[in-house]
C-alpha cells in the first residue's frame, strides 16, 4: 500500500517535495492544499487534485502524512502545530534559535492527537544536524564548524521578501575563505559569526519604496542579518530573473577533534546542490515515511532527526539495507 501524502502550501519546495514523491516508489500524492484559489494555482502533478485549505482545516480522510510548505519565519510555528493536532506532519522550521519553543508546542498538539509530528527536517537544520551529533559523540575532545554556500538561502530570501517594500529577493550565504581553510587545517580557530560567512541580498524594490528603509531592516533583522556583514544590492525584476533565477546552495560541516594527545582527526560533510529545494523536498519525503511507520507503531509526539533511526528512512527492507548498505 502506498503512502498517503498530501502537501500544504506549493511553491519551490512543494515542487521539490512533489518531485520526490514522484521517485519514492513507495508514495502517492493525494492532494495540494493551498489558500490562493485553487483554480488559479497552476502546478504541473501527476493527477493530485489542487483543493481549499479550507478542507485541510476541517479535516481529510486520504492523508497520511501532510507535508507543510509554508514559510519558516511567520508560517510554521502556527501551522505545524495546528496540523498536528489532525495529521501526522513534517515541516522544515529553520530558525534554529526557535527551535526548541516550536518543538514544545507541535509536540503537545501531535501528543494530543496520537499523531507524530516531524520538525526542522531539511539539511540544515536536518542532515548537518545528523553529522555535527555523530562527530561530537564519536570524538568529545573536539570542536564543529557549519559553513553554508555559497547559494542561496530560501528562509533568508523569504524575509527579505517580507519587508515592506520588497517585490522580490535574493540572499546568498557566503563562507569567508580564510575561516574556511584554517578549520580544514586542523587549526581550531575560535570563530565569530561574522567571520565565517556574509551575506549578499539582492533586491527588486517597489517603485518609491524608501530603499534606506529596507535596506537597514535587512542588516537590523533579528535571526537573521544583524549578526553578518550584509551587502544589499537593489536590481531590476529583469535582472533577478536573468542573474538569480537559479537555487544553487550547499556547504559543510566541519569537525577537528583528538583520540590521544597529539593525534588530530578531521571529519567534514560536505553538499554541493543545484538546487536547495529539491534537495530539502528529498529529505522531508525521507522523513514523511519515518512520520508514518512511527505512527503504525504507536508512537506519537514532536521527532527531530536526532530521534529517528535511519531505517525508518528507507524504502528497502531491513534485510536489504544489512545486505547491501552495511
Amino acid at each position: 500500500m502506498s503512502i498517503r501524502i498530501a502537501i500544504s502550501g506549493y511553491g519551490n519546495l512543494g515542487r521539490g517535495v512533489e518531485a520526490a514523491i514522484a521517485k519514492s516508489g513507495d508514495m502517492e500524492l493525494t492532494a495540494v492544499y493551498t489558500r490562493r484559489s485553487p483554480e488559479s494555482l497552476k502546478i504541473k502533478t501527476a493527477g493530485a487534485p489542487v483543493r481549499s485549505a479550507d478542507e485541510l482545516d476541517k479535516g481529510v480522510d486520504d492523508v497520511d502524512v501532510l507535508i507543510i510548505c509554508g514559510g519558516s519565519a511567520t508560517d510554521l510555528p502556527v501551522m505545524t502545530p495546528k496540523y498536528a493536532a489532525k495529521y501526522n506532519v513534517i515541516d522544515s522550521f529553520d530558525t534554529h534559535a526557535c527551535i526548541p519553543e516550536h518543538f514544545k508546542n507541535v509536540d503537545a498538539a501531535a501528543k494530543a492527537a496520537g499523531k507524530v509530528g516531524i520538525i526542522s527536517c531539511g539539511w540544515d537544520p536536518g542532515m548537518f544536524s545528523l553529522n555535527r551529533l555523530y562527530a561530537q559523540s564519536i570524538l568529545p575532545d573536539g570542536r564543529d564548524y557549519t559553513f553554508w554556500g555559497k547559494g542561496v538561502s530560501q528562509g533568508h530570501s523569504d524575509a527579505v521578501r517580507r519587508i515592506e517594500g520588497v517585490l522580490d529577493a535574493r540572499q546568498y550565504t557566503i563562507p569567508v575563505e580564510a575561516a574556511l581553510d584554517a578549520v580544514r587545517e586542523g587549526k581550531n580557530p575560535e570563530l565569530t559569526t561574522r567571520e565565517k560567512h556574509t551575506r549578499e541580498c539582492f533586491v527588486v524594490a517597489e517603485e518609491g519604496a524608501d530603499k534606506e528603509r529596507i535596506e537597514r531592516e535587512i542588516k537590523t533583522m533579528p535571526n537573521y542579518f544583524a549578526d553578518y556583514d550584509t551587502t544589499v544590492h537593489f536590481i531590476s525584476a529583469e535582472e533577478m530573473k536573468r542573474d538569480h533565477s537559479g537555487l544553487p546552495h550547499g556547504g559543510s560541516v566541519i569537525y577537528s577533534g583528538t583520540t590521544s594527545e597529539g593525534t588530530k582527526h578531521v571529519i567534514e560533510y560536505s553538499l554541493n546542490l543545484d538546487s536547495n529545494p529539491e534537495f530539502t523536498g528529498a529529505v522531508l519525503v525521507a522523513y514523511a515515511r519515518a512520520a508514518y511507520r512511527l505512527n503504525q507503531e504507536g508512537v506519537s509526539g514532536a521527532k527531530t532527526v536526532f530521534d529517528i533511526a535511519p531505517a525508518y528512512l528507507s524504502p528497502k527492507s531491513g534485510d536489504e539495507l544489512r545486505a547491501h548498505c552495511l
